[in-house]
């Protein structure tokens, strides 16, 4: 039986770095505690609105902050990681005693954050950056995607899982409720280039620039359009769930931009959800894109930066980003 502990330790064997796999495994035991929080909900007092709000102005839920608290704290510990970026907080958190750590990590400590109090799947996403010379500042993470060393997502569903990538390949790990360990259940996940899956917030589609219209229509005309074929729409709210059920069977998943605010480029975190989910998609054989460029080519330009999302099975991806080229 392979575990996460495991699976890493033949990786260093082929070069992978200690260091990063001290951070994972870090990464790894805090998604355990953040789980059992979960797991617990209301019994444990963890449910509800926190009364704060975030730096983009969204109200906090109470695991919102604990989950947040919890990420700092550890990775703080590990001594390989000089700083941290969050979601939920304004600026960098760098650790002082870290001295010349390697790693930069950036993570929604709580995606889906509308699903927690009603029992629906929600994650936490994680990215991992190599420190860049000179001193810690919120430069220091504007890097683009492409220079992602490790990044993942862990699932609280019917049961936790942890997906992740360093590069080579998409692994997903099961953890056991009996012995709290990681065991290694989905090696080398692939994405299927075509679907018949596809995800996105209908309530929008008023909204939808003519690209995402002409696509979504096609779709729904079914068998009798276009395509040729019947497909059937999936949407959680939650992104770490829609790109789980993507990277297991197939789909595509869209948060477009739109008309309600034309100088917003999307409403999803380019550094914490965007980039991460994009690295793991495209190891997973699937493609990425704001409807124009692949998404980790993307230069950042701050840290709480949006943009639109549009990746899953490779074809459809294709497609869309084809329909805003023309």
């Amino acid at each position: 039986m392979k575990t996460l502990q495991t699976t890493l330790a033949d990786a260093q064997k082929n070069g992978l770095d200690s260091a990063l796999t001290e951070l994972i495994l870090a990464l790894s035991e805090t998604c355990k505690a953040i789980s059992a929080k979960v797991a617990r909900g209301a019994m444990a007092g963890v449910l509800g609105a926190a009364g704060t709000e975030n730096v983009q102005g969204e109200d906090q839920k109470k695991l919102d902050v604990i989950t947040n608290d919890m990420l700092l704290e550890d990775l703080a510990k590990t001594g390989v990681v000089a700083a941290m970026a969050s979601e939920e907080l304004d600026e960098i958190s760098p650790v002082p005693e870290a001295g010349n750590a390697p790693y930069l990590v950036l993570f929604d400590p709580l995606d889906g954050s509308s699903n927690i109090d009603v029992n629906v799947s929600i994650g936490t996403i994680f990215s991992v950056l190599k420190r860049p010379e000179g001193a810690l500042c919120e430069a220091s993470f504007l890097q683009a995607g492409t220079s992602q060393v490790a990044a993942g997502y862990v699932v609280y569903g019917p049961q936790t899982q942890l997906v992740m990538t360093t590069g080579s390949g998409v692994h997903g790990f099961t953890l056991d409720p009996a012995t709290g360990i990681f065991v290694l259940t989905n090696p080398s996940m692939k994405i299927s280039s075509q679907t018949k899956e596809f995800a996105i917030n209908m309530s929008n589609r008023r909204h939808w620039y003519s690209p995402i219209q002409r696509y979504i229509e096609e779709l729904l005309e079914g068998k009798t359009g276009k395509r040729g074929k019947d497909f059937n729409m999936r949407w959680i709210a939650s992104m770490v769930a829609d790109v789980h059920r993507i990277l297991n069977r197939g789909g595509i998943f869209m948060y477009p931009a739109d008309a309600r605010d034309p100088d917003k480029p999307g409403k999803l975190r380019l550094m914490y959800e965007a980039n991460p989910m994009s690295f793991l998609v495209e190891q997973a054989g699937g493609a990425s894109t704001n409807g124009r460029m692949r998404i980790m080519e993307i230069a950042p330009e701050k840290l709480h930066q949006r943009c639109a999302v549009v990746l899953g099975s490779e074809e459809e991806v294709k497609l869309v980003t084809g329909y805003h080229q023309q």
